[in-house]
């Protein structure tokens, strides 16, 4: 239970199974704003709903898998989701070996809109597979793609299978004190520090200036790091608007890592912001790729997007090449690259470039 309405909504729907019992996470600083207040939230929905509520901390592992690692992709110019890696070692990692230690025998329910299916025929009949939640608005299976297999067979997602409507609807008619929240956007430790984000990490990684560059190699301005800016983002610098050439609007389409420039290109759709092909390091795949036929699959390198045809895949020295069928926008080093066939994830991995392929 997080003090989120879809949280609170799951444990309603089980407050009748025998020695049910709700549990929450507080893994960042003990007195930090929004652990608490998130906590009182979750004493109050349990006490609604008559189930004992246990707290519980893995801040120290919180600290070392996920933020951490997420500081060293930025300092390193990457743009790295820690959404994902929390869920993998902490939600679905630390929680699980906590409960196994504590119970013989047990499922954990979580809030997430996604779903867990068995296969029940077939070569691979009794795999548990992640697929998307029904509601395509809230989908968060890119968010759960890098979770083990292996724990899949101990979790439930009811609300998966239901819509936020729906939910919000359960909600109001348990009358729960929550019913009315809004959906949680960022990161609990900035959002109680009121700070920007990327204020925020200064606090954590060293200044590392360089050159902010056009094609022709003219030098514009200078970054503070090349974790300051994204691929595709909009350049903060003014560009001479009384000059036809640079006149308009300029974005961030390639940072340098030998040289630590950002290259800018001007217009939100130049060709050089779109590029074709993927290399993909870390993969994890979570089924047999070669019993997956090319045609059905397809990839997404943001949650909520659109599905990107899949129109050649390979591997070479443990990273997969994949070529899409159409070009993409600002697909940034650092992102999660999960891949689908229809609504059943296959597995993910991180985005270590985009490039141009010839057309195969």
């Amino acid at each position: 239970m997080s003090g989120g309405v879809d949280s609170s909504v799951a444990a309603s729907l089980y407050r009748h199974y025998p020695k049910v019992q709700g549990i929450y996470m507080a893994n960042w600083q003990k007195d930090a704003k929004c652990n608490e207040e998130e906590w009182k939230v979750v004493q109050s929905v349990a006490k609604q709903l008559e189930i004992p509520v246990e707290r519980v901390s893995f801040e120290k592992e919180y600290w070392l898998k996920v933020f951490e690692p997420m500081i060293n992709s930025y300092s390193e110019g990457f743009t790295p989701n820690p959404d994902i890696n929390c869920n993998k070692f902490i939600k679905f990692g630390e929680l699980i070996e906590y409960l196994n230690t504590k119970y013989q025998d047990y499922w954990l329910v979580t809030g997430h809109y996604s779903r867990i299916m068995q296969v029940n025929e077939g070569p691979h009949k009794g795999r548990f597979d992640l697929l998307r939640g029904k509601y395509s608005r809230k989908d968060q299976s890119y968010y759960l793609s890098s979770i083990n297999n292996n724990v899949l067979s101990k979790i439930l997602l009811p609300i998966g299978h239901y819509t936020k409507p729906e939910v919000r609807e359960i909600a109001k008619k348990l009358n729960l004190v929550n019913k009315d929240k809004p959906d949680s956007m960022g990161l609990c430790f900035v959002q109680q520090d009121e700070k920007k984000f990327d204020k925020f990490l200064d606090e954590f990684i060293e200044p590392n200036p360089g050159n902010i560059v056009t094609e022709d190699g003219k030098i514009w301005g200078q970054h503070q790091g090349l974790w300051y800016a994204t691929i595709g983002q909009r350049c903060k610098i003014s560009m001479p608007q009384g000059d036809p050439k640079y006149q308009g609007t300029w974005f961030i389409s390639d940072k340098n890592f030998e040289t630590n420039e950002l290259i800018i290109v001007k217009g939100s759709k130049n060709p050089k912001l779109y590029k074709n092909g993927l290399i993909v390091r870390d993969f994890e795949c979570k089924v047999n790729l070669e019993d997956e036929k090319i045609e059905e699959l397809t990839l997404q390198y943001r949650s909520l997007m659109k599905p990107v045809e899949i129109k050649h895949l390979s591997q070479t020295k443990g990273k997969l090449i994949i070529e899409v069928g159409e070009k993409q926008r600002a697909m940034a080093p650092g992102q999660n690259i999960v891949i689908y066939n229809g609504d059943r994830i296959i597995g993910c991995g991180i985005l270590e470039e985009s490039v141009d392929l010839k057309a195969s």
